[in-house]
This record gives C-alpha cells, sequence and structure tokens, in this order.
C-alpha cells in the first residue's frame, strides 16, 4: 500500500505523519490510511530505513504487509514544522522504533519525537504501547495528563506524568488515547484539534 495519501477535504493541505514498524495493529493503521485522507490530509508513514528505500513491514494481527518509502533518519527540523501532526501508534511499533545499537545515543524515532515537542503548532499523539517512544525522554510528558494501556500506567507515572483514567485525554498540543481498539475516537480527536487549530 502507499504511504501517502490524500485528497480534498475539509483539512486539505493538512500532513500527518504516522510512525510505523513491524508488528503494527493492522485495524487502526488502516484505519488511520483512510480517515485521516477522508478529511483531506495528506498522509505519510515513517520509519527508519537502515539505509534501505523501501521497507516492507507486516501486521501484528493478519501478517498483512505495509510497504514503506519516507524515512525518518533525514527529517530535519524544517520538514517537521511541515507537518500538523505526529503520530505513534500503538502495539510494538514503539517498542521497535526505540531500539538504539548506541546506547549513549536516543533512537532516531525516539529523537524525532524529542524534537516533535518542541514545536508546539505540531499537534502530537500517543495511542497505547505508543507512550514506550516516550520512555527515554521522560521530560516530554513529565507533570502533563495522559492515558495509556493499562500495562504503562506505572511507566507513565514513572516517567511524571499524570495518568488520567478516559479513553482520550488532551492536554494542549499533546493527544492520547487507551488502546489500538479506541483508534476511532483517537482519530477523531485529533481532526477535532486540527480543525480548530486551523479555524484559530
Amino acid at each position: 500500500m502507499p504511504d501517502t495519501i490524500g485528497r480534498a477535504g475539509p483539512l486539505g493541505n493538512c500532513r500527518v505523519a504516522i510512525l510505523i514498524e513491524s508488528d503494527f495493529y493492522e485495524p487502526e493503521i488502516f484505519y488511520y490510511q483512510r480517515r485521516f485522507a477522508e478529511e483531506g490530509c495528506e498522509v505519510h508513514f515513517r520509519t527508519r530505513m537502515w539505509g534501505q528505500s523501501a521497507l516492507t513491514f507486516t501486521g501484528h494481527e493478519f501478517r498483512a504487509p505495509f510497504t514503506v518509502t519516507m524515512g525518518i533518519e533525514d527529517l530535519d527540523d524544517d520538514q517537521l514544522r511541515g507537518y500538523d501532526a505526529l503520530i505513534v501508534p500503538s502495539g510494538i511499533v514503539a517498542d521497535r522504533l526505540r531500539y538504539t545499537e548506541d546506547i549513549t545515543r536516543l533512537a532516531p524515532a525516539a529523537d524525532l519525537l524529542r524534537r516533535s515537542f518542541g514545536e508546539p503548532g505540531l499537534l502530537k499523539g500517543i495511542i497505547c504501547h505508543g507512550m514506550w517512544l516516550a520512555s527515554p525522554i521522560p521530560e516530554t510528558v513529565r507533570g502533563r495528563k495522559v492515558v495509556c494501556h493499562n500495562n504503562l500506567i506505572g511507566d507513565v507515572r514513572n516517567m511524571g506524568a499524570e495518568y488520567v483514567d478516559q479513553d482520550v485525554v488532551i492536554d494542549g498540543d499533546l493527544v492520547t488515547g487507551r488502546t489500538g481498539q479506541h483508534c476511532h475516537l483517537f482519530a477523531r480527536t485529533i481532526i477535532d484539534q486540527l480543525a480548530q487549530r486551523r479555524n484559530r
């Protein structure tokens, strides 16, 4: 499947970046692919490319293939500011993306998320186990209201975040969701937040 989709709609010219890796939750990823495009957003799926021009990942539930051609290693700050939202999805994606072969350096995806938190104009969306990607950079969520998968409640509290028992939580430029099965509520909230920002 292509990693860029968009068309005319209420959020035309909006750009959304979604991180992806193997063991992605297919119902969530395929929902985002179509739902944001339905609003007119240009959707880019990005990953660590490891020097390759294309990588094909397989999903967790059905082993569905998904080919990605856009990387995160070469995404500079100006390009990052060209996005309206960055989404860290559920499941094992964040765990795979936080791997670093050099333990003295952040993984490229964790560094991208760190830089994203320095851009208040960029809406950050983290759902379910996506919070794993923030674990090397706890200062980004310290003191902020979040929700995550029940298995990570202790993790987010240890990171200094304030856990809120809701399906979706908004804290300024951060939207968090409980599980991948709440992706429809999560996406709806992000769309609403993007529309509000556009109207302002």
